[in-house]
């Protein structure tokens, strides 16, 4: 989002799904050929199904599978490309006329029209409906109306979008931003059809979309079933019968489901397996990068980390982190170390660059002084927060505790906080429950340098989960926004990426490929570059 030439910012994205494919083998879903149905690990998402209020993984997973929105990110290159849209047109990229492509329907037979978008940014804007993206909206004008800072809304639609037409509208932003139709494919601006208004209860319990599948059915704790919708219109039909999402609180076991033929894909190898997934499914597993960094933010929320002076508390634990023995002996190499905030897959032009330096290498002596300096651990100790349910975090939040306790002389400077879920973990995160840091992994929403700083560390941005503030980072960010030189734009994006790192605003850990394995049921299976697993393309044999 927010700065650089019209669609230029997407090609600055590396290819990294790559397709691969395997046959034979049989499970418990029944049949193959066309019609065949694909079983993939899962877990429960947050929040209900709405665009607007999904902002992690888990739920993004579906949107992706049953939403299309006016652009779609290419699932090798991760290039912004029409979708809905016909055409996007502005002279000063400010307002931009939209035109939305005719025939287009939801799967109950609604038509697609200008005023499906409208309405959807206008309910995910608003303050009362209490969306977690809201903040994506921010750009256009009105929204201090409709989602003020304080107070009560004083209007109830965003002045900046006007429908012209039954395909076309137009959206007035309070500031130059050229690279806005790349963020279009973007969940959160996905069309809703109205019985998302008109029915909302039944369309939460069933939500109706426009992509290429729709839900059958969902049992919370237990599996979502998604079919193929043979009505779908776009060219990127599904090559299957559907995909049955199945909820895992444990990778292992999904793991040994996999193996076992009970299983056909595990879209995040377990930490525990990766010494062994080579030799256990050779060619069926993949190992590539994504867009995606793992952190530990701080509850600058909380008094006692939001004190004078504790940047060298924060710098100092990044120091006693030993970042390249953990992704080497707990990752396999599915990691590399973090230089900087974002990720490689941007590239240098995209405005990749290893600026965290000394801040992100191990210096057990340096560490110990800079903790101590910076007034020590509140507390006394380091307690990391993680959801235990997912993503093999305990093997590496223990990691870097042992590496910090080590650095720090101290076996109990640092221990994991487990909590049980992830919907009860994001729970606490959003609510501000954690007393201490906090594990916070990004994947990014589009391929901008802009997504990987604004969303997580701008003064109450969407996930800034640990309220980190600063106002020279913010005006910072403001100028690279309003910037339409694309050089110009990704420079001031690193000067405001230079005032979070003199802050240690967050500790950056690593940057994660994507990882999974797949069963010899099923071929044609690849990662896009935000690691998720490319559903519509894969094919039962």
């Amino acid at each position: 989002m927010r700065g650089a030439t019209l669609a230029r910012w997407a090609a600055l994205a590396t290819a990294v799904a790559l397709a691969a494919t395997a046959c034979g083998g049989g499970d418990d879903s029944g049949g193959g050929g066309a019609d065949g149905i694909v079983s993939s690990s899962w877990g429960d998402p947050q929040n209900p199904l709405e665009p607007a209020n999904t902002n992690e993984v888990q739920g993004g997973k579906v949107l992706n599978m049953i939403f299309r929105g006016l652009k779609q990110y290419d699932p090798k290159t991760g290039e912004a490309k029409d979708m809905l849209a016909e055409k996007i047109e502005t002279k000063d990229s400010t307002t931009f006329t939209i035109t939305v492509k005719d025939g287009w329907t939801f799967s109950n037979g609604e038509k697609v029209t200008a005023q499906s978008f409208v309405d959807a940014w206008n309910y995910g804007a608003h303050l009362k409906n209490n969306q977690k993206n809201a903040y994506f909206f921010g750009y256009i004008e009105g929204y201090d109306k409709v989602h003020p800072d304080q107070g009560e809304p004083t209007a109830d639609t965003l002045s900046g979008l006007k429908v012209t037409g039954p395909r076309t509208f137009t959206v007035k932003l309070t500031q130059k931003f050229s690279t806005f139709p790349d963020t279009l494919g973007y969940a959160a601006f996905a069309p809703l059809p109205k019985a998302f208004f008109t029915d909302h209860a039944g369309w939460l319990s069933k939500p109706v979309g426009n992509g290429p599948y729709t839900v059958d059915s969902y049992s919370k704790g237990s599996q979502m079933a998604l079919k193929r919708w043979d009505g779908y219109p776009g060219e990127d039909k599904a090559q299957n019968g559907g995909v049955t999402l199945k909820v895992y609180t444990d990778n292992n076991t999904a793991y040994t489901d996999l193996l076992a033929g009970n299983l056909d894909l595990v879209d995040d190898v377990p930490a525990a397996q990766l010494k062994n997934v080579q030799a256990d499914l050779g060619e069926r597993y993949i190992n590539t990068p994504a867009g995606i960094i793992q952190t530990l933010s701080i509850p600058f929320y909380e008094p006692a980390w939001n004190k004078p002076g504790q940047e060298k508390l924060r710098k100092g634990l990044s120091m006693a982190i030993n970042r390249a023995q953990i992704t080497e002996t707990i990752f396999q190499k599915t990691r590399t170390p973090a230089k900087d905030w974002t990720s490689p897959v941007l590239g240098a032009d995209g405005g990749y660059k290893e600026l965290c330096g000394e801040a992100c290498e191990y210096d057990p002596a340096e560490a110990k002084k800079l903790v101590a300096e910076g007034g020590g651990i509140p507390g006394g100790t380091l307690r990391i927060s993680y959801n235990a349910d997912t993503g093999s975090h305990k093997q590496w939040i223990d990691a870097v505790c042992n590496s910090i306790n080590r650095a720090l002389g101290n076996d109990r400077a640092c221990v994991g906080n487990p909590v049980g879920t992830f919907a009860d973990y994001r729970n606490q995160v959003t609510t501000q429950k954690l007393k201490g840091p906090f594990r916070a992994g990004w994947q990014m929403d589009y391929p901008l340098i802009q997504n990987f700083l604004q969303p997580m560390y701008y003064t109450n941005a969407s996930s800034n989960d640990g309220k980190y503030s600063n106002p020279e980072f913010d005006k910072l960010v403001d100028q690279a926004n309003a910037e339409t030189d694309t050089k110009k734009a990704v420079e001031l994006f690193q000067k405001a990426e230079e005032v979070l790192r003199d802050d240690m605003g967050a500790i950056p850990l690593w940057y994660q490929n994507g990882s999974a394995g797949y069963s010899d049921r099923i071929t044609n299976v690849s990662l896009n570059p935000f690691s998720v697993p490319v559903y519509d393309q894969i094919k039962v044999n």
